[in-house]
């Protein structure tokens, strides 16, 4: 992930926090339980995790026609947001 703006970007939709909060919570999920969890439609969601693919912060997995994305919690930024959810989700 680049500098500021992409941090912007990345946090700049409340679906997109949805999703990013859900995958990091969760690990993995499919497009399908991801929108229904999210309350957002089919393609919303398509969008925003192609956007996070490409800031490298879901993987994509193709099993024949199943796709599962993943969020990599293996990276510097995603430990950092993951970390962050758990915490915003804590009782301090």
């Amino acid at each position: 992930m680049s500098p500021m703006s992409t941090f912007e970007e990345v946090f700049s939709s409340r679906g997109r926090s949805r999703i990013i909060a859900i995958l990091a919570k969760v690990g993995e999920l499919n497009v399908s339980e991801i929108s229904r969890r999210a309350r957002l439609n089919h393609s919303t969601v398509k969008e925003h995790l192609k956007f996070l693919k490409e800031v490298n912060l879901v993987e994509e997995k193709v099993f024949g026609r199943i796709r599962i994305y993943r969020f990599r919690s293996e990276t510097v930024y995603g430990r950092a947001i993951k970390n962050l959810v758990e915490l915003w989700d804590s009782d301090i």
